[in-house]
C-alpha cells in the first residue's frame, strides 16, 4: 500500500487520547490515525451493484413478531 502524506487539524483532546491509546497499545499514532481514516473511507463507500445475498424459504412467511419471539427466547428474555 502506497502512503500519501497529509496534514490534518485535530482537536487537542482527541490528539491526547490518540497518543495515550498508541502508548497503551504499543502502536504508533500514525497507525491508529490511518486505521480511523480507513474506517471512515469504508463507511463512506457506496455500492451500485446488486448484492448476492442468499435467501431461505421456511415454507411460510416469517413475521417481525416471530423473529422477535425467537430472539427473545434464545437470549433468555422470555
Amino acid at each position: 500500500m502506497a502512503l500519501k502524506r497529509t496534514t490534518v487539524m485535530v482537536d487537542e483532546a482527541d490528539l491526547h487520547t490518540v497518543k495515550m491509546a498508541a502508548k497503551q497499545q504499543g502502536r504508533s499514532e500514525s497507525e491508529l490515525i490511518r486505521e480511523a481514516f480507513h474506517l471512515v473511507a469504508l463507511k463512506s463507500q457506496r455500492w451500485d451493484g446488486q448484492w448476492d445475498i442468499p435467501t431461505v424459504d421456511f415454507g411460510y412467511e416469517v413475521t417481525d413478531a416471530e423473529v422477535n419471539r425467537v430472539v427473545r427466547h434464545r437470549i433468555g428474555s422470555e
